[in-house]
């Protein structure tokens, strides 16, 4: 059944002022999964419209009101899991594992929220001049424009508008052309039925070839006081162009090439399982996916066997079988990218282990690389797709020195028998998050989430997250009155 939604904009639900919609498809099927509204430049100044006015009342909203609305928004979604991993199955092909896990996240993300409102607000200083009192206070910023991603759309989706409006911020969200149900007009519906006041979520559906005109005229509204974004880096380097030039603070998780590290003395059954996961969870398409597993020479020939026959026995297929682990790619056209860094690699010298081939549809195998070079695109691009390369090395600096040469910095996995020897050699990798004795991917919303260089920059979760999205003050109360020298 073909739904058919419009923009959310002060509460109310609206046509595009010019009437345009446009396709949301099943990347399994092709079938039609949704006619959305699509947004044009006067839609976007309607929605900062809305979120400008309704941004009085929200930011003053008591925070135990905020926490409550946040609070019952997360248990409103898991009342509706069995929906929502549905939906991410028609929308985004997402299986069924995966499509939970959102739902679990994303409703902790709104629960962690909450928790965020009541956080201490400010300081006292220990000022030079006894006769005041010096605080430092923070402040909600003002309207924030966020931009909702397809590849985990209610995980993503909850994290680019839980924060700011837990600290009294309102938020026009731009939803991903790809899952524009799951990764923004479900979650508002869900935020709506919790209590959430007309206009302080806002939200913009677009057809993909308006989505620059749409994110341009969103970031350039001299109301928007703080960008959000999570995507690919060359759109992302693009969104904090277009922030910069506004002088508008942004934040902005982007790409990985994110490395597991595989030393002498790591369990290899154990090592095999966790790279598995993070290489082939979602069919790969996860900013923190295990493209690159760095494994010492003595284990690298087993290793790469052991984990190419683990692939090999990866159900893949219906994302609506709850056996399948290999569901499809978000679209053909990304599938046809993955098996081309895969070709381009093999005629290269590269060796698949298992999978590789050319893609059916919006699918493809689980594959395994191995020698792969630095001179391959293989070997530098962020995969998205259910791709991992295995990369022999001599000893522990070598195998630093090779997660390390890389522009990305977002995660990376340290497998040893030795916590403390995992935990140095993580301090060395110059990334946001590192995991010892663990693989890439993982997220906490209580822990500060981001990464470094080509990865982005800006944190969020926890405190980290309110201090994104509110301005620091400095304000003094005079106690008794000044001297001056004139």
């Amino acid at each position: 059944m073909t739904e058919n939604r419009s923009l959310l904009i002060g509460g109310e639900e609206v046509a595009a002022a010019d009437g345009r919609t446009t396709e949301d498809l099943n990347p399994h099927t092709g079938d039609v999964v949704a006619t959305v509204a699509a947004a044009s430049p006067a839609d976007v100044t309607r929605a900062v419209d809305a979120a400008d006015a309704a941004f009085a009342g929200w930011s003053t909203t008591a925070p135990t009101e905020r926490r409550r609305i946040l609070t019952r928004a997360g248990d409103l979604l898991e009342e509706r899991a069995t929906e929502a991993a549905a939906l991410m199955a028609r929308e985004t092909g997402g299986t069924l594992g995966w499509s939970l896990f959102n739902v679990g996240l994303a409703a902790n993300m709104f629960r962690e929220a909450g928790a965020l409102t009541t956080l201490p607000v400010g300081e006292v200083l220990a000022g030079a001049d006894p006769t005041a009192l010096s605080l430092a206070i923070r402040q909600p910023a003002g309207v924030v424009a966020a931009f909702a991603p397809w590849n985990a759309p209610l995980i993503l989706g909850a994290r680019a508008v839980a924060a700011p409006l837990a600290v009294g911020n309102t938020v026009v969200v731009k939803a991903s052309e790809d899952a524009p149900l799951a990764c923004a007009l479900f979650l508002a519906d869900v935020l709506r039925a919790a209590g959430l006041p007309p206009g302080a979520l806002n939200v913009l559906t677009n057809d993909r070839a308006d989505a620059a005109v749409v994110a341009e005229t969103l970031i350039g509204d001299r109301r928007v006081r703080r960008v959000n974004f999570t995507g690919s880096t060359g759109v992302g380097r693009r969104i904090g162009e277009l922030a910069a030039r506004h002088l508008t603070p942004a934040v902005l998780e982007l790409g990985g090439k994110n490395s597991v590290l595989v030393l002498d003395d790591a369990d290899l059954e154990y090592a095999v399982n966790a790279v598995a996961f993070g290489a082939y969870l979602n069919s790969g398409q996860i900013c923190m996916s295990a493209d690159r597993v760095i494994v010492h020479r003595t284990l690298a020939d087993e290793f790469s066997a052991r984990l190419a026959e683990k692939a090999k026995g990866l159900p893949a297929g219906d994302p609506t079988d709850p056996h399948t682990v290999i569901g499809p790619l978000i679209n053909a056209r990304a599938a046809e990218r993955v098996a081309g860094l895969v070709d381009r690699a093999v005629a290269g010298g590269a060796r698949v282990l298992t999978g590789g081939g050319p893609p059916d549809g919006a699918h493809y195998p689980a594959t395994v690389l191995a020698g792969v070079t630095p001179d391959m695109a293989v070997h530098t691009e962020e995969i998205f797709g259910p791709v991992a390369t295995v990369l022999s090395v001599a000893d522990e600096e070598q195998a630093i020195a090779v997660a390390n040469d890389s522009p990305y910095g977002l995660t990376a996995g340290v497998l040893t028998r030795d916590v403390n020897r995992g935990f140095a050699v993580a301090r060395r990798l110059r990334t946001g998050i590192a995991h010892v004795n663990d693989q890439s991917v993982d997220d906490d919303p209580t822990a500060p989430f981001g990464g470094v260089g080509d990865s982005g920059y800006g944190r969020f979760g926890g405190r980290a997250g309110a201090e994104a999205f509110t301005d620091l003050r400095w304000i003094t109360l005079q106690q008794r009155p000044k001297q001056y020298p004139f």
